[in-house]
């Protein structure tokens, strides 16, 4: 019976970290360097009540523009598109990344450790105006 459930418990732990990995994981010290250098799309995906309590720096509330990403994203296909939502746990970034990589976006990546995870490591946050 330890046997069956040692296999489960692997069979579980290989198929989160599978689909967990649908985009590559982005690290805080990366994605706060691109927020200072502009070079990234990052999007918030913890919805406006949240983002307007403390997000990312640079970042979108992706609530706010999500019927017209398409025009709010870059017309380079391969510019970096960053989502993230509240932390490891979280799988509501991927709505955000879905929607960009639905529209031809090449680069999209998560930042697993969201908003939580930036907090936790002492990063500022910034708030809506």
């Amino acid at each position: 019976m330890k046997k069956i459930l040692t296999l489960l418990a692997a069979g579980l732990v290989t198929a989160t970290a599978l689909f967990a990995g649908e985009f590559p994981d982005i690290s805080i010290s990366e994605v706060k360097a691109l927020a200072k250098s502009h070079k990234a799309v990052i999007l918030d995906v913890n919805g406006s009540e949240s983002f307007a309590k403390g997000h990312v720096p640079g970042a979108l509330d992706f609530a706010n523009v999500e019927g017209k990403l398409a025009a709010t994203l870059p017309a380079d296909k391969n510019a970096l598109i960053v989502a993230y939502c509240g932390g490891p746990k979280c799988s509501a970034y991927q709505a955000a990344a879905k929607a960009a990589q639905k529209l031809g976006y090449k680069n999209v990546k998560h930042m697993s450790a969201g908003i939580s995870g930036w907090m936790q490591a002492g990063e500022k946050t910034e708030k809506a105006h």
